[in-house]
């Protein structure tokens, strides 16, 4: 049976109008030839090579010690390119490449679904799922046939599922499938987190063991956000037309600049010093930009270099976000982009994962509005400075 993960072969879109999805995760075999069990070639997942830059356009910066070398990524490089720069990491290319492969579909399948209040049929009605359990399957179905994933476990599905990939060498990973799925129907921007750790383990770990987080974001552009462990910036992939992720930016510093997206306002009833720091911003004129979507929300600081997000708990309002699947792939995300993490006393990726589902408050930011966040919520900060707080207009 023929599987919904779609393909692309000679620059056309082929969507797959006669996909079964409801049986696609008891039919392993219903996978696309692009999920193949041989090794990861150019074409293995785009149904023709990808075009690759020549050597002479790799750029090799030396690092203090000279047997150090960093292969510089270009802007223009396809999805492919830029991770045999960024890591030697085989399987992990695998993984990363297999996701960008189901982060395409879902976006096709987002843009072509008329949803209802339980459920979304496309125009060829070959869906009655809601739209973020196509999602989810979908994930499942990439992680299962990069055969480099041992376990995986999303917001929908929140129990170690096993993908059949080797525990040495391999990864696990942990994903929401489709945050935002609640304003889908407003045509507001979605997305997909995930985050992937090595070897077999989601519990017992914290957001700094994670070797690699992403973002695939659904809105007028569809773009892939990824950040690898030990390689630096934050870089985002636009989808073409053609089907191809091409490298478009990368952000390794986030500055001061007034912008704030306050999740969970309730909060500032019963929690006087939200409510001082919602107070702050407004009286400070900052500038409003809040989607009520996560995902657009924190992507927003990385494209923007500057912003703060906050989602803040309070004894009426108790913490909705986890830390596994959304709050710790962000915060690697922001941090590699040179911004900072907190959930008012320390970087999230700091907090061990004790359950599946472990939930927090969080901010995302600047260094200067991670302090003025930590001071005002909890009278003083890690990162305090001698340097003023204060942001630029």
């Amino acid at each position: 049976m023929e599987t919904g993960i779609t393909y692309y072969a000679r620059g056309t879109f082929l969507p797959n109008v006669s996909s079964q999805l409801s049986s696609a995760m008891a039919s392993p075999a219903s996978i696309s030839r692009s999920f193949s069990s041989r090794g990861l070639k150019s074409s293995s997942l785009f149904g023709e090579s990808l075009r690759t830059g020549s050597n002479s356009s790799l750029k090799v910066s030396k690092m203090k010690n000279p047997q150090s070398l960093i292969t510089r990524c270009e802007i223009g490089d396809s999805l492919e390119v830029f991770l045999s720069k960024a890591t030697p990491d085989k399987g992990l290319i695998r993984v990363l490449m297999c996701m960008g492969e189901a982060l395409r579909t879902i976006a096709f399948k987002v843009r072509t679904a008329s949803c209802g209040g339980t459920a979304c049929v496309n125009s060829f009605g070959d869906e009655q799922l809601a739209v973020d359990m196509l999602a989810d399957k979908l994930l499942f179905e990439a992680l299962t046939y990069s055969h480099f994933c041992k376990y995986a476990c999303s917001e929908e599905v929140p129990e170690l599922q096993d993908m059949g990939g080797p525990v040495e060498g391999g990864f696990s990973v942990a994903f929401d499938p489709l945050d935002g799925s609640s304003i889908v129907d407003t045509n507001f921007t979605v997305g997909t987190i995930f985050g992937v750790w090595p070897g077999d383990k989601l519990i017992g770990v914290t957001g700094r063991d994670q070797v690699a987080a992403a973002m695939g974001i659904y809105g007028p552009r569809t773009t892939y956000v990824l950040a690898i462990k030990g390689y630096p910036g934050t870089h985002e992939f636009l989808l073409l037309d053609e089907g191809k992720w091409q490298h478009v930016k990368e952000t390794t510093e986030i500055g001061e600049g007034k912008m704030f997206s306050p999740g969970n306002l309730r909060a500032t009833f019963d929690n006087p010093s939200y409510d001082k720091l919602i107070n702050y911003y407004v009286k400070e004129k900052y500038t409003l930009r809040y989607t009520g979507g996560m995902v657009p929300d924190v992507n927003q600081i990385i494209v923007k270099e500057k912003g703060v997000f906050t989602n803040v708990i309070s004894p009426s309002s108790k913490a909705k976000l986890r830390l596994l699947f959304e709050v710790a792939p962000l915060g690697l995300l922001i941090e590699n982009a040179g911004g900072y993490s907190s959930d008012g006393k320390q970087s999230v990726l700091d907090k061990v994962i004790v359950n599946l589902d472990d939930r927090t408050q969080v901010a995302y930011g600047s260094k200067n509005e991670i302090i003025r966040f930590e001071e005002t919520l909890y009278g003083s900060s890690r990162l305090k400075a001698a340097v003023p707080v204060g942001a630029a207009a």
